[in-house]
């Protein structure tokens, strides 16, 4: 090959290089003005949808999350709203705030709580927030009750000669403590706040469940029930997953056809901008299933999609 043939390949591997990083330049650029014309400046869809919110983890005063169920609320696009739980529960403070921001949802939508593995105590007070409850057979739920712990350390510290002494102005200001054994009175005093929370929450399922005061207060001893048993029991209102939960928004009036769309914390998700925006490209124009590992199988591409050594609990579907 002489000299010229070798410069005009060069020249031409040189414009290609220039035009892909033009289209991808393009693509980022289309990517970015969807999103910026899909998403509304609240962080919501600006098309009609059904919004679905996960709850995982430790329940506390989620400020984020509160926000999160206002913009739900106040959005005419979402048609519905469907609250996944996975949660053993939490502050029930906590719990309190989430329950009455869907029920503020719930005045103009309707609502459905999706229960994954787990909805219990805080979990389970958030689902009743729902004007339906969609529990797995063998989901775990219930645990309907109140507690409040704290530690004791005074032993630790005699043991190793340290003590602490305290002047009050009263002797139930900041009891307990850990530092001495609770009296008879603070155990009183912290027994009668524990109790008027439990009273609160029980009320709360009997309301929102429809069943009278004394069938709950059997329930409530702590006690944790499988979806199949809590179906029993009337704390959920079916068995199921996803296509039960399309049926009943159906029959609230929510269309099929609508797609569900998750929000997520803008804080978690916002670095993900262009990749969001290139995925919604991709889909659009049909690139993810040109792109796909079936589709590059002829070429031997299958093998970039190759599952590197992986650690689960749980092979399979996560």
């Amino acid at each position: 090959m002489d000299q010229l043939a070798i410069a005009e390949r060069r020249s031409l591997r040189r414009k290609l290089s220039f035009w892909r990083v033009i289209a991808l330049v393009f693509l980022v650029a289309v990517g970015f003005a969807l999103y910026r014309v899909t998403l509304g400046s609240t962080g919501g869809l600006t098309v009609p949808h059904v919004a679905q919110i996960r709850i995982s983890g430790m329940i506390t005063d989620d400020r984020e999350l509160l926000e999160r169920l206002d913009r739900i609320a106040k959005n005419d696009q979402v048609k519905g709203l469907i609250v996944s739980i996975s949660s053993p529960g939490g502050t029930t403070y906590g719990g309190e705030r989430i329950f009455k921001a869907i029920r503020h949802v719930a005045e103009t939508k309707p609502v459905v709580s999706d229960v994954r593995t787990l909805a219990a105590s805080a979990g389970y007070m958030i689902a009743t927030a729902a004007d339906y409850i969609v529990a797995g057979e063998s989901s775990i739920t219930g645990s309907i009750g109140v507690i409040f712990q704290y530690p004791q350390v005074d032993e630790v510290m005699k043991k190793i000669g340290v003590s602490l002494e305290e002047i009050k102005s009263a002797p139930l200001k900041a009891e307990p403590s850990p530092f001495h054994p609770a009296s008879e009175d603070a155990k009183t005093m912290i027994r009668n706040m524990v109790m008027d929370s439990y009273a609160w929450f029980v009320d709360l399922v009997a309301d929102r469940r429809k069943l009278p005061r004394d069938e709950v207060l059997k329930l409530a001893d702590g006690t944790i029930f499988t979806g199949r048993q809590a179906l029993q029991v009337k704390l959920v209102d079916k068995l199921g997953g996803d296509e039960d939960i399309r049926t009943y928004l159906k029959g609230r009036g929510v269309s099929e056809d609508l797609p569900v769309i998750e929000w997520k914390d803008d804080s978690s998700s916002s670095s993900f901008f262009f990749s969001r925006a290139m995925v919604t490209v991709m889909r659009l124009t049909g690139l993810d299933q040109a792109l796909s590992p079936a589709a590059l199988q002829f070429l031997g591409a299958d093998k970039l999609f190759l599952d590197g050594l992986v650690s689960v609990w749980q092979v399979g579907q996560q």
